[in-house]
């Protein structure tokens, strides 16, 4: 007799709170960056650009957190609308409903006979029939209720997070020349190794995304100085 070992799937499935963490964490590493790149070629204090640059991460973490809720909360709003209206419509026209089904259906190569009997089976389960309804016809799951709260606080903190390593050099360093030269050192590798990790869980290149997510914090940065420079 022969065991068949069990087959394991390994598709990876990218979470929300993984999600949360790059949208906080790419802006957090590049904004306090170019904010501090900026004020760094109009002044030569390095107090005042760790000053600017707490009030910023503060702020930015407060406005990214709040983002975070309140798509999170019209997310949940919307599946709720759109379940409600499902519920009324397989109570009101359950036969368009049941042909609604076939379709999904049909989109996968089945017949109408093939597919009969799931949706008699459905009729019959008023519940099961309004989440497949929700799942398969409009690509809807069902959000954790304590989403909004988990994303704002998962963005807000990654966000400030990332904020810290490019300041942390001004709070080390009084020349703000050489704090800029070790800030910008010090960001670049956490891009990289921020970019390559992000592309591993996306399943992006990795190399690709690391590149990426580093020319683009130079741009933000180089352009925020250049600014300030031109205008000091």
């Amino acid at each position: 007799m022969h065991l068949h070992p069990e087959h394991a799937e390994r598709h990876f499935t990218a979470s929300d709170s993984v999600r949360d963490v790059v949208i906080g964490m790419s802006d957090g590493l590049t904004v306090p960056f170019a904010l501090a790149a900026g004020i760094s070629g109009a002044i030569a204090v390095s107090h005042l650009v760790v000053t600017a640059g707490l009030a910023e991460i503060a702020a930015g973490s407060i406005a990214m957190g709040l983002g975070g809720y309140l798509a999170s909360r019209s997310e949940s709003e919307h599946y709720a609308s759109e379940r409600r209206r499902e519920e009324a419509e397989i109570k009101s026209v359950p036969d368009i409903e049941a042909r609604e089904v076939e379709q999904v259906f049909e989109a996968f190569g089945l017949t109408a006979a093939e597919s009969g009997p799931v949706v008699q089976g459905l009729r019959r389960r008023p519940e099961a029939w309004v989440e497949f309804m929700m799942r398969f016809e409009l690509g809807l799951e069902k959000p954790d209720p304590r989403r909004a709260v988990i994303s704002a606080a998962t963005i807000g903190g990654s966000y400030a997070l990332g904020g810290i390593v490019p300041l942390a050099p001004y709070m080390a360093v009084s020349n703000v020349h050489t704090a800029l030269l070790i800030s910008a050192v010090v960001t670049a590798i956490a891009l990289t190794i921020f970019g390559y990790v992000k592309g591993r869980f996306s399943g992006a290149k990795p190399m690709v995304s690391a590149v990426q997510t580093v020319v683009i914090g130079g741009i933000a940065a180089t352009a925020a100085f250049l600014l300030a420079r031109a205008i000091s």
